[in-house]
């Protein structure tokens, strides 16, 4: 990510964003004795690590490169939603019709006044992770620049020398380029420059089917892009259910996105104002000619500049590695977040932060093989998840009962008009302990956070059944679940035994 690019184009929003994440003219303090944690990397993981240690009293030092908010706030999250919000509007307005409000589909969409509105929300956000903010409210040492580890316990910024007693590795990940000849040179956009547009492309190759590249196609199709999704699997999605994944894709193709599955992308070139891509499927090749490219196929570890070996910090292509306890092999150095996570979330490199927290700068032994990890992609509907999959249970020998609700059977998905969808629970079998769950639904990653409590809690889904939920809601799903795996227990000897005792009953 390039600072240019970051705060392109420019405009009063982006200047606000600029002075708080990368103040012009910072002046990085001076150093003296050690500090209890240097926090290297200014991301989600980097900045909780930095806040929290600080409350707790610690002398603590936060190293960034470009820009405090790193990802999430920048070119993540914190853009991506408020794009699909406004996306989510012009879709809804459109369809409106059916609500009784005429006129709805000769409504137009204006790519700039959405663009507009998402930087202006991202300055306001910008302000809770500023520098000023963690200097000046939180008592953090904060240095803007590349910071290298010079020997296991020092590290090298701004040609000072910041010594530390623990340090934490929260440099996080960046869009990684497929090996496709001529893409990088085609000037491809990823996440990190696709905020930086001014106008919408009127032709859209999306690469890759993951959460960003679904997210991101769909938002751009409801704003008038003809997009082409591009995925070399046989359906997008690859980590989710199929059948959850063929609800997307049957709303993607009502929405005009044209999906390229089973395609492999051989070569990529420009041709006059034109970007073409050469695809292959089935041995015939094919061509899709756009305005612009959007490669969303994953992600690579922030290893570069930093000096690992000299601190002796083991790595490799998929990041830092770490132990249970997020340590790494200089027992001085910790990690969180995507530098060395398998799960690439904002909330899990804040939970992953609390950890490090915890183990770093007090005795403290939690484990992050303890954390209960949720994930939503936010395409509409979502698709949010929690625990295992019906398939990975059959592939360790986990035997399980699923159960599901189709959201057709939801008064309030019903009255919504939002009926596509699902809510899944995966069983230990002979138990109602949860090992999984998967909802489909317009505010799936709403609706997941209830089971993530129960498994957390070690709750079973009897106790989401006893939870009396408001009527109507779409949460009511889940009670809904409760009560089939309830009947579910009503085996023939069950009934014929109540049955005898309240025929007894009568007879008093």
């Amino acid at each position: 990510m390039s600072e240019n690019i970051l705060f392109q184009p420019d405009s009063a929003e982006n200047r606000e964003l600029e002075w708080n994440v990368r103040p012009p003219g910072w002046q990085n303090p001076v150093p003296s004795g050690r500090y209890n944690l240097v926090v290297v990397g200014a991301g989600t993981a980097g900045l909780v690590c930095a806040a929290g240690a600080a409350a707790l009293g610690a002398r603590v030092a936060l190293v960034e490169r470009l820009a405090l908010g790193g990802d999430c706030l920048n070119v993540g999250c914190v853009p991506s939603k408020a794009l699909l919000r406004a996306s989510r509007a012009v879709f809804d307005a459109r369809g409106i019709g059916g609500f009784g409000v005429v006129g709805g589909e000769r409504l137009q969409a204006d790519f700039s006044v959405a663009l507009k509105r998402m930087r202006g929300l991202r300055a306001g956000i910008s302000s809770h992770d500023s520098a000023l903010r963690f200097r000046d409210q939180l008592g953090v040492d904060v240095y803007l620049g590349q910071g290298t580890f010079t020997a296991a316990d020092a590290l090298h910024v701004d040609g000072a020398t910041l010594r530390f007693a623990k340090a934490a590795l929260c440099t996080g990940a960046r869009a990684a380029i497929p090996p496709v000849p001529g893409l990088e040179e085609l000037g491809c956009l990823t996440n990190e420059t696709v905020f930086s547009l001014t106008s919408l492309p009127q032709r859209f190759a999306v690469i890759g089917s993951g959460p960003v590249g679904c997210e991101l196609a769909q938002a751009f199709a409801r704003f008038g892009s003809k997009v082409t999704l591009i995925e070399r699997g046989a359906g997008i999605l690859a980590r989710e259910d199929r059948d959850a994944a063929a609800i997307l894709e049957t709303a993607f193709r009502r929405e005009g996105i044209q999906l390229e599955l089973r395609a492999k992308l051989v070569r990529a070139w420009s041709s006059g104002s034109e970007k073409r891509l050469l695809l292959e499927r089935d041995g015939a090749e094919f061509e899709v000619a756009v305005d612009a490219v959007l490669v969303g196929a994953g992600r690579a570890p922030n290893t570069d500049g930093l000096g690992l070996e000299a601190a002796g910090v083991e790595f490799d292509g998929s990041g830092v590695k770490v132990n249970d306890f997020l340590q790494t092999s200089n027992r001085r150095i910790y990690a969180a977040g995507d530098i060395c996570s398998a799960y690439k979330f904002t909330h899990v490199a804040d939970a992953q932060a609390r950890v490090v927290i915890e183990n770093a700068l007090f005795p403290g032994r939690r484990k992050n093989s303890a954390l209960t990890v949720p994930w939503c992609t936010y395409t509409d509907p979502e698709v949010a998840h929690v625990g295992i999959y019906e398939a990975d249970a059959a592939a360790h020998g986990v035997e399980v009962r699923t159960l599901t609700i189709p959201f057709a059977e939801v008064d309030r998905a019903v009255l919504d008009g939002e009926t596509e969808g699902f809510a899944r629970v995966h069983l230990k079998k002979g138990s109602d302990t949860i090992l999984g769950a998967t909802i489909v639904a317009r505010h799936a990653g709403e609706m997941i956070v209830e089971v993530v409590l129960a498994i957390g809690a070690g709750l079973g889904l009897s106790a989401i059944g006893r939870t009396i939920h408001p009527y109507p809601t779409q949460a009511e799903s889940l009670r809904k679940l409760a009560d089939s795996y309830n009947r579910g227990r009503l085996t023939p000897s069950v009934k014929k035994l109540m049955t005898a005792w309240l025929a007894w009953q009568r007879k008093w």
